[in-house]
């Protein structure tokens, strides 16, 4: 299974999110650290769930970086996160 798969199953299965979408940015990455030939080391997390209601920011990452420990331990080099509750406006 594609480690994008993998993020998005482990994702959905935690937080039940309104909205998901993880996207495989390693191509933009070529030649900077942590890139591999093959890409999946770069992701970037568009991410709407109620998990997140009244959690800080820093609390957010925490949740998904915990989720998500495996991944960053193994050939994630990068995550980007944007998680919001819904409602939430902002990028």
């Amino acid at each position: 299974m594609a480690t994008q798969d993998t993020i998005s199953n482990k994702l959905r299965e935690a937080f039940s999110p309104d909205s998901l979408q993880v996207i495989d940015e390693s191509h933009l990455h070529e030649g900077h650290a942590g890139h591999r030939a093959g890409g999946e080391t770069h992701f970037r997390v568009y991410i709407v769930s109620n998990a997140f209601k009244g959690k800080s920011r820093v609390e957010r990452h925490r949740m998904i970086n915990s989720t998500l420990a495996a991944e960053l331990s193994g050939g994630v080099h990068a995550l980007a996160i944007h998680a919001q509750a819904p409602g939430e406006g902002g990028s």
